[in-house]
Parts: C-alpha cells; sequence; structure tokens
C-alpha cells in the first residue's frame, strides 16, 4: 500500500481543527490532532497523538494539478489536501484516520497518487481499521 494519498476537497469545506477533531473522535481511534494544523495553510508535519503517544503525518494543501482537475471533474474551488507517512503504524493510522474522516464528513474524494480511481469512505476507514490492528 501507499504510503500518500490525496484527498480533493472543496476549499469551502476544508475542515476548522476542531472540525476534523469532532469528524476524528466517533471513528475510536484516539487520535488527538494538534494546534499546528491549520486550513489551507499547513505546509509540513502535523503532530497528533495517538492514545497519548506521538504520531503525525506530513500534509500539504497544494492546488490539483491539470489531469486530477480533467480525471475527477474538479473545480476551481477544490483544494488538494497531500497526506503522505512513515513506516510507523501509528504515523499510518494517524494519516488514514484523517483521510477516512475528511471522506465521510467533508466529501472528500480521495485518491492514491498517480490512481485513476476514488478510494470510497468506506475503503478509507477500512485502511485505518487495518493500520490500528498492526499496534
Amino acid at each position: 500500500m501507499a504510503r500518500a494519498l490525496t484527498a480533493f476537497v472543496k476549499t469551502g469545506d476544508v475542515p476548522s481543527r476542531q472540525a476534523l477533531q469532532g469528524a476524528l473522535d466517533p471513528l475510536g481511534f484516539k487520535i488527538v490532532l494538534d494546534d499546528d494544523y491549520r486550513p489551507l495553510k499547513t505546509k509540513g508535519y502535523v503532530p497528533c497523538a495517538l492514545d497519548g503517544e506521538d504520531a503525525g503525518f506530513d500534509l500539504r494543501f497544494e492546488t490539483p494539478d491539470e489531469t486530477a482537475r480533467a480525471r475527477f471533474n474538479l473545480d476551481g474551488e477544490t483544494v488538494a489536501m497531500a497526506v503522505r507517512w512513515g513506516g510507523d503504524p501509528r504515523e499510518a493510522l494517524a494519516a488514514l484516520g484523517v483521510v477516512a474522516a475528511l471522506a465521510r464528513d467533508f466529501g472528500a474524494l480521495v485518491v492514491e497518487p498517480g490512481a485513476a480511481t476514488q478510494i470510497s469512505a468506506d475503503e478509507a476507514l477500512g485502511r485505518a481499521r487495518r493500520a490500528a490492528q498492526e499496534l
């Protein structure tokens, strides 16, 4: 499995830290986003706590390229949230949990970089659950 996903979200639907945390909590993974998360501004590591332990992932807000715009019929009001993580299972769970929350609660269209098909909210959540089993 790739260690990167892109969530395409309407700019007006990009959640605040509080809203994203509110979408994460019901998933049951005990992920707590740090206050470093800034909608539309974050460029780099987003610290998280996972059941009290350090975890986190890389997040960058980007403009979707023309290929993605055409392939997924994205309009000019869409932003790409590029999420990447390392080999630590805690990082994977933090990243996948956030992506699942974006897909379920904020209408994100989730894809693996270079892929032609999207990942459903249920598949994103399934990937997060599998990551949780590796802890």
